[in-house]
């Protein structure tokens, strides 16, 4: 416990903390390698299969989701620090522990990071199990 009479609480956030964000292009990533390691077959060499055109089609359209959003999260970082000084990033647990500021109501940060990175998490990690299974079942 600190030597402050009164505990210090930061305000409500209102934006997610970055590692969020580096988990979610990670989630995203990791969707696209499983996509790649488990559905990119080819079944013979004389016939070509249309997979890696489908599968190099996902693969751009998630860069773009992922490139876009950081492009301009660093734009708008670049503004905002010749705009004013910056300010001290506070670590993710204590982003965690603080509150998080969503359509006029208040969440716990690790609740709103959560709700944030499920259906991410889900769709990486559901991929993955299809695609282990598809691979470990023997073809009938």
């Amino acid at each position: 416990m600190g030597k402050d009479v009164i505990p210090y609480r930061q305000p409500p956030s209102d934006h997610l903390h970055p590692m969020v964000y580096m988990t979610a292009i990670g989630l995203v990533l990791g969707f696209v390698v499983a996509a790649w390691l488990f559905f990119d077959r080819q079944l013979s060499f004389e016939r070509q299969n249309d997979s890696s055109l489908l599968l190099g089609m996902v693969s751009y359209l998630l860069l773009i989701a992922i490139a876009l959003p950081l492009i301009m999260w660093r734009v708008w970082r670049s503004h905002r620090q010749r705009a004013s000084a910056p300010d001290q990033a506070t670590s993710f647990r204590d982003w965690a522990d603080g509150e998080f500021e969503v359509s006029g109501s208040l969440l716990k940060g690790r609740d709103a990071a959560i709700d944030a990175l499920l259906p991410i998490a889900a769709v990486a990690f559901g991929l993955l199990a299809i695609g282990l299974v598809f691979v470990l079942t023997p073809a009938a």
